[in-house]
């Protein structure tokens, strides 16, 4: 029996459906991300699975409860919660913030015991920030923000966390600092994790299943290697202008307009990816070549070179492919050179260049 699951659920506003029919099954410890376009409804599903919003139609289960049968003290215990909206506090400290936490545990007053204490230095130790304990939560950064969010979620030592793009308005350090956090305390407290994020490329590195919603439907659920193909990712934003590439978990704009290549990049085993973008980004249509199809420079090359002259790996280039190369490169204005000539694997396209008097440069 899966720890969460989600039957045949249609979610909304005043029973106005913004998905419908989301299923799924979650296992406990896992860290699921959302994805999909804006307004697809990501932060609505949280809401719901919180019980912020009612359902539709259809059902959430918790280790085989429905969850609207849980009592709120009890849901407060096994679930915590930090979405988008900031909250608001006059001469609150940090520490306090965290604190708060542990209302679900506390009496009426709110008294904390000595291992409430406990389990609040805990929280804020797991999450790097003891040395906020005496800040006001209102003068601390972004990134310190959510952090002591973080910790207050732990101090209700739940078993599951739902987070509504916790790495927006983050800089790039405290983006992976939260993530990492985030995975460790999955893996070593079995905590599930549920969040919604805007960056794909995070979503596809640290999630262990991945839920694409668009329009008013669950796109896809699945693995990240299943989800995270180069044409489904194409259709769940309705790219046009660029490409996703998933291997390198990278967007790239869209090639340089024209079809017909002003530079021969003479490129493999990665050194012609800085040129290729640098190209890209000065707008010049470029050739390249020749890269054997399992080539690093090859997986980018494809999407923005006007032209890609490739050759099968673990052979010899054949000859009308050499022949293929040096008439493009007498074609186009410039021969350039993306790295030191001796790391290049394409020593005999540079030799057969030179012998018929085309001029090679070592850089743009």
């Amino acid at each position: 029996m899966a720890y969460f699951s989600i039957n045949d659920l249609t979610i909304g506003y005043h029973k106005v459906p913004v998905i419908r029919n989301i299923s799924l099954e979650v296992r406990k410890g896992e860290i699921i991300a959302l994805i999909g376009p804006n307004g697809a409804g990501k932060s609505t599903l949280l809401k719901t699975i919180a019980r912020e919003l009612a359902p539709i139609s259809g059902s959430i289960f918790l280790e085989g409860r429905d969850m609207q049968t849980i009592s709120y003290r009890e849901l407060s215990k096994r679930l915590a919660v930090i979405l988008t909206e900031r909250i608001k506090v006059d001469l609150t400290t940090c520490r306090d913030i965290v604190a708060t936490g542990r209302y679900p545990y506390t009496g009426r007053l709110g008294v904390l015991t000595h291992r409430d204490e406990a389990v609040v230095d805990a929280a804020m130790e797991t999450v790097h920030a003891l040395d906020l304990s005496d800040r006001d939560f209102n003068a601390i950064s972004d990134g310190q923000r959510q952090r002591i969010l973080l910790a207050r979620a732990l101090c209700q030592e739940p078993e599951m966390i739902l987070l509504d793009e916790p790495t927006s308005f983050l800089d790039v350090r405290h983006k992976l600092d939260l993530l990492s956090i985030l995975t460790r305390m999955a893996r070593k407290n079995n905590i599930t994790v549920i969040m919604s994020l805007h960056e794909i490329d995070l979503a596809e590195k640290v999630a262990d299943r991945i839920l694409t919603v668009k329009g008013d439907t669950q796109f896809g659920y699945g693995e990240p290697g299943e989800i995270f193909e180069e044409q489904a990712i194409r259709r769940l934003y309705d790219i046009e202008d660029g490409y996703f590439d998933p291997l390198f978990g990278s967007i790239e704009l869209k090639k340089p307009a024209g079809d017909t290549p002003e530079i021969f990049v003479l490129a493999g085993a990665g050194t012609g990816i800085p040129l290729y973008r640098k190209l890209q980004r000065e707008n010049i249509p470029f050739a390249t070549g020749i890269l054997y199809t399992n080539d690093l420079d090859h997986r980018l090359a494809r999407l923005l070179a006007a032209e890609v002259i490739s050759a099968p790996p673990f052979r010899p280039i054949p000859e009308e492919t050499l022949q293929e190369a040096l008439n493009r490169m007498r074609q186009c204005r410039r021969v350039v050179l993306a790295g030191p000539e001796a790391e290049l694997p394409n020593a005999p396209l540079i030799s057969i260049a030179k012998a018929a008097g085309i001029p090679v440069e070592h850089s743009l």
